[in-house]
């Protein structure tokens, strides 16, 4: 069984970005996976994935083409964004010195039961109240295969 995880906006840009080709897999593989894995996102992160696409992607990605791959990512199941949440993040902001946004991001995933989140952009390893921060795009060290030594 797999852990219900919940992937912050950063991962989902790298799926059309071309400029990182190896972190733009990963994203690809994650969203091929998403619908048949217990993958979570929230409200916040669909309006800035179509935020951060549509404009710093507008050559490469239209309009329609943005909002194509909203309602894609919109067959996950989507935490919304309400008031309890609004001032768990408020709390979180002091108790885990992160920005509003990315403890936005923790107390969404913590609301739907996730216990990772798979982002670029927090510490990784990272423990936030219940939830545990992952970069997908981690390499292993040098000389070790993921899994090894443990």
């Amino acid at each position: 069984m797999t852990e219900r995880t919940f992937v912050d906006t950063n991962v989902w840009v790298y799926a059309v970005d071309r400029s990182a080709v190896d972190k733009q897999n990963v994203a690809l593989e994650l969203l091929r996976r998403a619908v048949q894995s217990d993958i979570v996102v929230s409200a916040q992160v669909l309006g800035e994935f179509y935020a951060v696409v549509t404009r710093k992607f507008s050559r490469e990605v239209t309009v329609a083409d943005a909002r194509a791959m909203v309602a894609q990512l919109s067959r996950l199941p989507v935490v919304p964004i309400d008031a309890r949440l609004v001032d768990a993040a408020m709390v979180g902001v002091e108790a885990w010195q992160l920005s509003y946004w990315d403890a936005l991001i923790i107390t969404a995933a913590e609301a739907s039961g996730c216990g990772r989140v798979l982002s670029e952009d927090m510490t990784d390893g990272g423990m936030y109240g219940s939830v545990r921060v992952e970069n997908p795009f981690r390499k292993a060290p040098v000389g070790k295969e993921a899994g090894e030594g443990t």
